[in-house]
Order: structure tokens, then sequence, then C-alpha cells
């Protein structure tokens, strides 16, 4: 593994957690190898790694961008992530209401759905 593969794949643990990236190393295969390694060295260890905005920010702007882009697979996912990255729940409400004004009510208000039922979901597992 390359120093960048390394520093990407240590901040990909750190913010979307060891039980989520466990899971995806375990079911990489020869076909999503290329991508899984494109994604930990240029999302992770490019844009994640660099130490101009903190990760509470870079959480942010993560969410906001893929509810205007409707990706909201993807949402769900860094919505949990919020758990280690320090941003709020009032934090993902502003992002969101963003993305009301700037990308549209319809993406905002279905990126909101998916924050309540994670939100929730996390409150579960905590009371667990």
């Amino acid at each position: 593994m390359t120093e960048l593969a390394e520093k990407g794949m240590s901040i990909r643990r750190r913010v979307l957690g060891e039980a989520h990236v466990n899971r995806a190393e375990a079911n990489k295969s020869a076909f999503d190898a290329p991508f899984q390694a494109l994604i930990t060295d240029a999302a992770w260890g490019h844009v994640w790694a660099r130490n101009t905005l903190p990760t509470r920010e870079r959480s942010m702007m993560t969410i906001a961008l893929l509810a205007g882009l409707g990706n909201y697979e993807e949402l769900a996912l860094h919505l949990r992530a919020t758990r280690n990255t320090g941003a709020s729940q009032d934090d993902v409400m502003e992002a969101l209401l963003h993305v009301a004004i700037y990308a549209g009510v319809p993406r905002a208000n279905h990126a909101i759905k998916i924050a309540k039922d994670i939100f929730a979901a996390m409150a579960q597992e905590e009371q667990a």
C-alpha cells in the first residue's frame, strides 16, 4: 500500500468507522478494487486529508453536496459519519437549509427525511 493509500485509509476509517470500512474491504472484488483504490486515494488521501478545513466543515460540505445532487445512499453514510466528524444535528440542518435554497426544496426535503431516520436510528443504537 502506498503512503497516500495508507493516509487515505486511516482518514476513511476515522470518518466512516472501522465497521463500515471493514465491510467494504471484505466485499471488495477484483471488479471494484480499482474504484476502491481511487476513492481511498483521491477522496480520502487527497481531499479529506487536506488541513485547510476542519473535519466538521468537510463533513457538512459533503452532506450538502450529496443532498443537492440527490446521492441519497451516500448521504446516509455521511450522516452516520457525523458521530465521528463533530458535525451536530444542528449543523446538518443548516447545511440542508442551504440545499433547499441553492439546490431545490425537493432535494432538501428528501434529505431531511433521511437525516431524521438516520439520527433516530443512531439514538436507538446509543441507548442499546
